[in-house]
């Protein structure tokens, strides 16, 4: 009998909330910022009078007794987004104690994440047809797309507003999954992939991603909306923000979303499609955010077509089907070695074509392609 482990996977709904109910989310919002901001000034005040830093459990003690004591309108909300709340300063002062992220910062009215966490308990959580209920809010109005397995725990519950105004609800499920057959490591159905900023990548197999740059055939509808934000009210800095500012922002958000939306669409179809083609795919460990670096003149192209979020997507739809994701160092000579002979020639990076002594000449992202599949052959061998 296959052994089983416990996976978590999130389903993302959206919400449409009543009046009264996006009240609701709003109080909870900024009850929520609220504690967050006051649990941090005093763990900076307890460090500056030499005072040793609050645990998680005193903290979430403080935020539950003695703010809620002061503050009467955090009695109003649900009393695990306040818990939550204390938790996420708790990770974000583990991620930087363990030097993985930035010392904490106050949570803004204006600029700060609109969204809060909420824990099942006694089936104070539901999701029924077009409706899902949450503490303190109700039955809200959703889009149920998908229904979670019934062997599935519901465990959590995420609302947020994005900055159009839409609201969501990522709803957290834990399941137990049966281990699955990793395909064999010699499998000749495998495939290279070299990163193209002007194109997603090419493979082995001489292909182009084809996929569309959004940002760039957007452009022209965000610069002009862009431009009617830069005349309102508000604009300049220390200018005092007028409600026809925050009007026109939520027009060019809209611009952004749709963006966002479209890459997002587009990346989830071509990693599927490669995860389901193929039992092995080899990829260089590239480091994206320098590689978007204005200083190289391509970071528009970088990050409009997401390629790091295509390769996380690649990894973990891969590992779904006991498929092998394979990363090849960011420092192999991919795109100078010959795939015929081996032989190492230094070339620009305009030269967009490979001639070897040998004789090969072909597209230079094409032939680092295949070097990339033939390196990570090697290396899942030797695993």
């Amino acid at each position: 009998m296959s052994k089983a482990n416990k996976s978590n996977k999130a389903i993302k709904y959206r919400l449409y909330p009543n009046d009264e109910q996006k009240v609701m989310f709003a109080k909870t919002f900024g009850c929520c910022r609220f504690v967050y901001n006051q649990l941090l000034a005093l763990q900076k005040q307890r460090y500056k009078d030499g005072e040793s830093h609050l645990s998680k459990l005193k903290s979430n003690e403080f935020a539950t007794r003695t703010l809620k004591k002061d503050y009467d309108f955090l009695k109003e909300i649900d009393k695990f987004a306040v818990s939550n709340a204390v938790f996420h300063l708790a990770d974000a002062y583990d991620r930087f104690f363990k030097k993985q992220n930035h010392f904490p910062k106050f949570k803004s009215k204006r600029k700060s994440k609109k969204s809060y966490t909420t824990n099942f308990t006694n089936n104070n959580i539901l999701i029924g047809k077009n409706v899902i209920k949450l503490p303190k809010v109700g039955m809200v109005k959703a889009v149920i797309h998908k229904l979670p397995k019934d062997d599935w725990k519901l465990k959590s519950v995420t609302v947020s507003q994005d900055s159009v105004g839409n609201y969501f609800a990522s709803v957290l499920f834990e399941y137990e999954q049966e281990d699955i057959p990793s395909v064999s490591k010699s499998s000749t159905n495998a495939i290279g992939l070299d990163y193209k900023s002007d194109g997603l990548y090419m493979d082995s197999n001489g292909n182009k991603a084809g996929v569309h740059k959004y940002y760039r055939e957007s452009h022209k509808k965000l610069a002009k909306q862009q431009r009617r934000l830069s005349r309102k009210a508000g604009s300049k800095k220390n200018e005092t923000k007028s409600s026809n500012y925050f009007k026109q922002m939520r027009k060019v958000n809209r611009i952004y979303r749709k963006i966002a939306n479209q890459r997002l669409d587009s990346l989830h179809k071509k990693s599927t499609e490669i995860a389901n083609q193929y039992d092995i795919v080899c990829v260089e460990d590239l480091d994206m955010k320098a590689i978007g670096n204005k200083g190289f003149g391509n970071g528009k192209a970088t990050f409009d077509n997401g390629y790091g979020m295509f390769l996380n997507m690649l990894d973990y739809k891969l590992k779904e089907r006991g498929k092998y994701f394979v990363k090849v160092d960011k420092w192999y000579p991919s795109s100078q070695i010959c795939h015929c002979c081996g032989s190492v020639k230094k070339f620009d990076l305009k030269d967009r074509v490979y001639t070897c002594d040998c004789g090969y000449t072909g597209d230079r992202d094409h032939n680092a392609a295949i070097n990339i599949l033939t390196e990570g052959l090697r290396i899942l061998q030797s695993l």
